[in-house]
């Protein structure tokens, strides 16, 4: 998830010249493993009565005996991309991965799909404390989950290529190896301003680009580049060294960790990143 993670609709209103703009109280929230982020009340009670709902959500699934994972993907158009369109991909790449590993055996919590509509208008810091309750679970050990899958650039690319000849399964070549790749990008782009009002008028006015499109699905369309993601890495991280150091779960039982489809080896996934909206409000 990026630092917007879902779109905010601002309304502008007349006001007297006199009056002063409200602004929004923030507080720095702290979830049971210390991590804190700087929120807005208002968004508080939304925040835990999404937490409640879709830890239910998780229970009903794993009560089906399904393996539960977490898609971490950027849904923020920040860098160039669309808000839309990472949301469409997002959904794409929840459920190829549950395609592949079974839809009947396995299900993947897409953010995206499940912030909550009390939420509309919250910053990246508002969601990732309500996420990071949800993974961090009421143990504090991931007890919810059993792998978290961090999207990258060819998870994105099979959304945007077309399907094979054969009309029956997309095309699944990396977008280094897929031939004009860019090129593809660009035949999508085009076909998105005249088939989508809303895409044409944000190119209209300059939001989106042709060149910032391609660069940004080409090269960064990744959990490298995303605010929450690096914060939901870094969780999957200290979730894993916790359930080390567990007597009821320790190395056999950590969290399984894929990043563009494919397992992350331990080096890796043991490795810090970057912090993204974690931190304390600055008075």
């Amino acid at each position: 998830m990026g630092r917007l993670t879902w779109k905010i609709w601002v309304v502008a209103a007349l006001a007297p010249a006199a009056s002063a703009p409200v602004r929004a109280e923030t507080r720095t929230a702290c979830t049971a493993l210390d991590i804190c982020y700087c929120v807005n009340s208002d968004y508080l009670a939304a925040i835990s009565a999404n937490v409640a709902r879709v830890r239910q959500l998780l229970v009903d699934n794993k009560a089906k005996g399904k393996a539960i994972g977490y898609l971490s993907v950027p849904l923020s158009p920040a860098g160039g991309g669309s808000f839309e369109i990472n949301s469409e991909a997002a959904r794409h790449i929840a459920s190829e991965a549950e395609r592949r590993f079974g839809s009947s055996s396995a299900f993947i919590l897409n953010p995206g799909a499940e912030g909550g509509d009390a939420m509309v208008g919250a910053s990246g810091a508002d969601y990732m404390y309500m996420w990071t309750q949800i993974l961090e679970g009421r143990s504090g050990h991931g007890e919810d989950f059993d792998f978290f899958y961090f999207a990258g650039p060819t998870d994105f690319s099979t959304y945007f290529l077309p399907p094979a000849k054969d009309g029956k399964e997309p095309q699944r070549n990396e977008p280094g190896q897929a031939e004009d790749y860019l090129g593809e990008l660009n035949d999508f782009f085009d076909r998105r301003v005249a088939s989508d009002p809303a895409f044409r008028k944000a190119v209209e006015q300059g939001l989106i680009s042709k060149a910032g499109f391609r660069i940004y699905y080409g090269f960064r369309a990744s959990v490298a580049f995303s605010y929450g993601s690096h914060d939901e890495w870094n969780i999957a991280r200290l979730l894993n060294e916790r359930r080390r150091g567990a007597a009821d779960y320790g190395i056999a039982n950590q969290l399984s960790i894929f990043f563009d489809g494919r397992p992350v080896d331990p080096g890796t996934f043991e490795s810090v990143a970057a912090s993204g909206d974690a931190g304390r409000c600055i008075k």
